[in-house]
């Protein structure tokens, strides 16, 4: 890489807008795995035996709570990573002081 491209990559990262873009794509592709996940859990695995024409009451039940674990886990192991990594934060702060 030359030394024109790295100065070039430093400043495009420090560019609001285009550090504000990436995070929104970053947040889209994220998004887009859990779904992926989720339907490869519920659809495959879990809910649907066969496809048929529609849906039976048992098998929409079974993904609306596939769904809702789904969501409820997700939502877990980001509490529990979020909690790990203040409590990382405040530990370094206060071995700093």
């Amino acid at each position: 890489m030359s030394m024109d491209s790295a100065q070039n990559l430093g400043t495009a990262t420090a560019d609001p807008q285009l550090q504000h873009f990436i995070e929104v794509e970053t947040q889209k592709q994220r998004f887009q795995l859990l779904v992926h996940q989720m339907t490869e859990l519920c659809w495959q695995e879990k809910c649907m035996d066969k496809p048929g024409p529609k849906l039976d009451s048992r098998t929409e039940a079974c993904f609306v709570n596939c769904v809702e674990r789904f969501i409820d886990t997700s939502q877990f192991i980001l509490n529990r990573l979020e909690q790990t990594q203040k409590s990382k934060i405040a530990f370094s702060e206060s071995m700093s002081d």
